[in-house]
């Protein structure tokens, strides 16, 4: 491997050009920074994959996003993209969990609560009492089963929470910490005491923060799928004042005596390119960050490393397949279905994707997408194609009373999908953080910190860009 002679100089540097990484270089290109992006894959936008195979819609990465902030369509009118936008039908409001082998759709109201056979009458009863539950310590961690135990009962978890919880994080909601995985959960104990009242109470200063909740958010994506945002973001980066560069492999990092920062990267030709720039944004995934971490000799570097490697990930495989609509006993009348680990089933759940958007198959054809693994059962990411292709299949058979074999499946492995929120994550984080204090200069912005959604990306990319432009790291024009 030899260096190139070439010195290149930029403003800010951002490793890592999935969503949370390409939203922080467009906002500050957009504001005259030169920016520059760099990014091992030979391609923009980290998981998030789509295409069409016999014009049927497929999704590898997330199917959709979350409403929660105007940011998102101030970010699309920026990009372009506004009108592009996909809002899911009224339809997919409406989702089911799996209980006694059969598909119940989930209780949107209270009315529906109490008719509900998702829950027994100790349960529907039990939640009267809710609001009279005292609130636990703000200094004691609690997993989110604790406190869902605590606050509403077992069965709640059991039928509610824990699917919910495997269909977001695929995680196990006896490790993961309420108060980094759900923060507006836990905040809205303190604040009110309770949930029932913090929801009731607290609704009104959501609208006035213009934010919405997730419970009440609608989803979105695009008429070309989730990559029509990646693909416009790294365009909108090239077009405003930054360059994006794939294929090239940061192997170090280094902080100057004077001031700014050498980012060292290997292209395919293996050739080793010298990038400088005064501000470094690491936006990849917490094992990546904390090679690059250790690659730094300053205090604080290798703890801060250490706590990106205790952070774990969910492996999840995924299998998507396209039916005759015939074949497919169900109506499909939802966003989709969960299943509780307590089913004892071999799949995490399955969205109705042609169901959810528009223009994702005709009415002759069905697209599902399955989930298989998570922290649930890790063991199913080692199983071949076939053996995944044949666990869905006869999942869905089971679920939904598909029939026959599908027009075509395509399997997608995820080994390291998504970042667990686990009890210590946030004084993982403030670990992390600690080395910020030492090191004007370096930022970080990934999904391993202050949200995993495609809306909490935006909205983190937004902050870490507005730190580094307009006040604790201003960028120097040269």
């Amino acid at each position: 491997m030899s260096e190139t002679t070439t010195e290149i100089i930029d403003d800010v540097i951002v490793v890592g050009a999935g969503v949370s990484g390409l939203v922080t270089a467009y906002r500050l290109a957009e504001k005259g920074h030169r920016v520059r992006v760099l990014e091992a894959a030979p391609r923009t936008g980290g998981v998030i994959v789509s295409g069409r195979s016999d014009g049927m819609l497929w999704e590898l990465g997330p199917n959709s996003g979350m409403d929660t902030t105007p940011l998102i369509d101030e970010l699309l009118e920026s990009l372009g993209i506004r009108g592009q936008r996909a809002d899911a039908r009224k339809i997919a409001d409406r989702r089911f969990i799996v209980r006694g082998g059969r598909l119940i759709p989930l209780p949107m109201s209270g009315p529906a609560f109490f008719l509900t056979p998702l829950f027994s009458a100790g349960t529907k009863v039990g939640l009267l009492r809710e609001p009279f539950i005292a609130r636990s310590s703000p200094e004691s961690e609690e997993s989110v089963a604790a406190f869902v135990r605590r606050r509403l009962g077992p069965e709640f978890l059991d039928y509610a929470i824990e699917p919910f919880v495997s269909g977001v994080f695929a995680g196990d909601p006896e490790q993961l910490s309420v108060q980094a995985a759900f923060p507006k959960l836990f905040a809205l104990e303190q604040r009110y005491g309770g949930l029932i009242r913090g929801m009731i109470l607290g609704a009104r200063e959501r609208k006035q923060q213009r934010e919405k909740s997730k419970n009440n958010a609608k989803s979105f994506s695009f008429n070309d799928g989730m990559q029509t945002l990646t693909d416009a973001l790294a365009r909108g980066v090239a077009t405003a004042n930054g360059i994006v560069e794939t294929g090239i492999r940061v192997t170090a990092i280094a902080g100057e005596t004077q001031g700014g920062w050498t980012v060292r990267g290997v292209g395919g030709d293996e050739q080793e390119t010298v990038y400088r720039a005064c501000a470094v944004v690491i936006a990849t995934p917490a094992d990546a960050a904390a090679a690059l971490l250790a690659s730094l000799k300053m205090p604080c570097a290798d703890d801060a490393a250490q706590a990106l490697r205790e952070i774990p990930y969910a492996p999840v495989s995924v299998a998507i397949s396209a039916w005759r609509r015939e074949a497919v006993a169900h109506p499909l009348d939802g966003f989709g279905f969960l299943v509780p680990r307590k089913e004892n089933r071999r799949i995490l759940g399955t969205l109705f994707s042609s169901s959810m958007f528009d223009r994702r198959a005709d009415e002759a054809h069905a697209v599902l997408t399955t989930f298989i693994g998570g922290m649930r059962q890790p063991e199913l990411q080692g199983r071949d194609d076939g053996a995944l292709r044949e666990m869905a299949e006869n999942e869905l058979a089971s679920l939904i009373g598909v029939k026959g074999m599908p027009q075509w499946t395509k399997i997608s492995r995820h080994p390291r999908a998504i970042p667990q929120y686990t009890l210590g994550h946030l004084d993982r984080v403030r670990r992390v953080e600690a080395i910020q204090k030492q090191a004007p200069g370096l930022f970080f912005c990934a999904s391993w910190r202050g949200g995993i959604s495609v809306g909490d990306c935006i909205r983190n990319g937004h902050q870490v860009a507005d730190d580094i432009g307009l006040g604790r790291h201003k960028c120097s024009s040269r």
